[in-house]
Formats: C-alpha cells, sequence, structure tokens
C-alpha cells in the first residue's frame, strides 16, 4: 500500500461524491491505495451515498462535527507507506502521486511533500509560511506524521496545520513545498462560517504561541498577531467574534500547564527572522537604503519591521489592499491601501519597496503586482 488518502467532509454531499470519482483516477493502481471519508455528522446523506457509491472508500461515520481536526480518527487505519491530507473538494492532478515515492526516497528527513493548490480560475494558494504544510495538499511520511501526534484535537479547525508542522520541525522533519506535484482544489463556499473562522483564528493562534513560541518571541509575535486579527475583524465586523477568541483562548492557557516550547533552530526555520535580518541588512547595505514601504500587512510583518529597525532603515508605510484605510496605523506606521499608496511610492518618499510576505505563492504575486505600479525596485527579500 503506498498511499493512504484522508478526506474529512460535513454536509457536501454531491462536492464530496465528486472527489471521490477524481480520486479513482489519481494515477495509482488500485491496490497502491486507499481512501478514508471522515463524515462529521452530515445530515445530507453523504455518508449513505459514499456507502452505496463507493463501497470500496472506508467510511468513518462520527457523531459528532470535529472538523478537519476529524482527519485523527483515520490516522490509526491507515496502511499506506504515505498519507495524504485533502480536502473533500481537493483531488491530486496528473502524475503526482506517481512522483511521491521517489520523491520521499530522495529525501530521507522529508516529512511532508506539500502540493501547488491551483483553484478553478487558475490562481494558487498556499499557507502565509513556507514551512507550513495546506491541509488541502500535502503528503506525509506515515513514520513522521503517527510519531508526532497528528493534528491538535483541540483546535477544531484554523491554524492546526501550523500546530502540526511545528511539532514536526522540532522532531527535525523537513516541510517542502514541490510545484511539481499539484492539486485542484474547488475551494467550495458551503459551510464556510466566517465568523467563526474569526474567532477559531483568535482562539486557536492564542494557544500556538503559548505552547510553542520561546519566550524570547512569544508576546512579541501574539502581540503582533492580535492586531492583525483586531484590524481584520474592524475591517469584516466582527469584533463580537475577535473578543470571544480572545477570551476563550486565553482561558485556555491558563487552564493548561506549562509546555515546553520548540527549539530555537525549529522555531527560526518557521519565522525565519534571522534570515530575514541577515537579508534585509545585505539589501539595505547593497542600496543604501533610508526608508522603504512594507508591502502586505502580514502574519511575519513583525520580522521585516524589526529588520529594518536593525539596519537603520525607516518603514515610511505599509500597503495592504485589504487593510490598508485612513487612519489606519501599524506600530504607528500609516496603513494604506494600493490606490493610497500609489502615488506616494517615489524616490523623494521611499527608496524601495519590500515584500514583507513569506508565502511562495502571494509574495511573488505581489511583487509582479508592484512592479507594474512603481518605478521603485519592489524586491521580494527571498528571491533576490
Amino acid at each position: 500500500m503506498q498511499c493512504s488518502f484522508i478526506l474529512p467532509s460535513f454536509n457536501r454531499r454531491q462536492v464530496l461524491l465528486r472527489t471521490l470519482d477524481e480520486l479513482g483516477r489519481c494515477g495509482l493502481p488500485a491496490e497502491e491505495f486507499e481512501i478514508f471519508v471522515v463524515d462529521n455528522a452530515s445530515s445530507d446523506g453523504a455518508a449513505q451515498a459514499v456507502a452505496h457509491r463507493f463501497p470500496h472508500v472506508r467510511l468513518l461515520a462520527l457523531s459528532q462535527n470535529l472538523g478537519p481536526c476529524a482527519r485523527n480518527m483515520a490516522l490509526p487505519h491507515c496502511r499506506g507507506n504515505l498519507i495524504m491530507f485533502l480536502d473533500d473538494d481537493s483531488w491530486p492532478l496528473g502524475d503526482s502521486m506517481s512522483r511521491l515515492g521517489q520523491i520521499f526516497a530522495d529525501n530521507p528527513t522529508l516529512a511532508a511533500a506539500v502540493f501547488r493548490v491551483v483553484l478553478p480560475d487558475g490562481t494558487q494558494e498556499c499557507s502565509a509560511y513556507p514551512d507550513v504544510f495546506i491541509g488541502c495538499g500535502t503528503a506525509f511520511r506515515r513514520q513522521a506524521l503517527l510519531e508526532t501526534g497528528g493534528l491538535p484535537d483541540d483546535f477544531f479547525m484554523q491554524a492546526e496545520e501550523y500546530d502540526l508542522s511545528l511539532r514536526l520541525l522540532d522532531r527535525g522533519w523537513r516541510i517542502v513545498r514541490f510545484p511539481q506535484l499539484s492539486v485542484r482544489h474547488l475551494k467550495t463556499p458551503m459551510a464556510r462560517f466566517s465568523r467563526r473562522l474569526t474567532r477559531l483564528d483568535v482562539r486557536n493562534n492564542i494557544l500556538l504561541a503559548h505552547r510553542y513560541f520561546p519566550p524570547s518571541h512569544r508576546q512579541l509575535l501574539l502581540r503582533e498577531w492580535l492586531l492583525r486579527y483586531y484590524r481584520m475583524a474592524q475591517v469584516k465586523g466582527h469584533f463580537p467574534a475577535f473578543y470571544t477568541g480572545l477570551a476563550q483562548g486565553f482561558a485556555k492557557c491558563v487552564s493548561e500547564p506549562p509546555n515546553r516550547p520548540v527549539n530555537q533552530s525549529a522555531f527560526e526555520q518557521f519565522a525565519k527572522f534571522e534570515q530575514t535580518q541577515k537579508l534585509f541588512a545585505q539589501a539595505a547595505a547593497r542600496w543604501g537604503w533610508r526608508r522603504v514601504a512594507l508591502l502586505d500587512w502580514g502574519k511575519n510583518i513583525a520580522a521585516y519591521r524589526l529588520a529594518a529597525q536593525c539596519a537603520g532603515v525607516r518603514v515610511g508605510m505599509v500597503i495592504d489592499q485589504f487593510l490598508g484605510g485612513e487612519g489606519v496605523f501599524y506600530r504607528g506606521i500609516p496603513v494604506l491601501t494600493d490606490a493610497m499608496a500609489r502615488p506616494l511610492c517615489t524616490r523623494s518618499n521611499v527608496d524601495a519597496v519590500i515584500v514583507a510576505n513569506l508565502s511562495p505563492v502571494h509574495a511573488e504575486a505581489r511583487a509582479d503586482q508592484w512592479r507594474n505600479f512603481t518605478p521603485l525596485p519592489v524586491l521580494w527579500l527571498e528571491r533576490q
């Protein structure tokens, strides 16, 4: 058995059935893969339809909704050397599955091969951090996944990938994105409740920092992340959800015993503070920067702000199309929309526009976009 596919699902009968049809054409012989559907107490007849149309699929019908973390329920039953996480609306494309075995054989410390995730409109999605997997398209080495303990049972959804990724990195495993491996993700809007996502984002990221971040960075990153989530809640009109998540997260921290943070090497591999500082200092010295604009108010903007501070470079503005606006500030720095920032990005105001984003997909897209907006250098430091 080469691969075990795990798909959690809740009340998305039709899209689940389509995904199972697509998985039957995944490129592997039938005897080399197995499929687990973990049904989160669906009320739309999904479990019955799967049992009827796909009798070879291993169906685990739960009595309550455990969210995406329900994947854990299938782990003890998996026989594959590789275990692949999918959503109920994502499936591998082309010859991706036939490549996996050799990729893991060539990389003995590889825990997770992250697929390129292609949306119906041709755009892509991925995690905000390059060393964090994405749940709709990642293949795991069975040994690494089982010894690390799977997804956090108490997260339901949101940040569960971060939790498991940090534990894998802490044990010396690697998480790598392979652009030659692809999945299609329909990103079906059904059952995506934005206020619940806001609450769980805040709650679970508080727990993430409490459990795994070293004391030297725990308070810094937690404050930075909560400031960003506060602004996101303001834009969406989700203040009640934000404050509920805040209360739930800190209450859970108080009730938990002290946790051991990940080792410093694992944290740096995740957050890349030292790498960002080094790359920023080299670029600032090379081009003589005095003042720059940061492009995107992402989860990792703190690393770029501190890198600029260490290099003696002033950050004149942050540019964020979604979070920017009149009277919006990040640490005293104005946060502007693209339209507001474009006329201000001149050589008299800033020396360069720096992409403050580690996401391999979004950083590259934003850099390309802004190279059409300004004659200034637009740099993604990780690709210089």
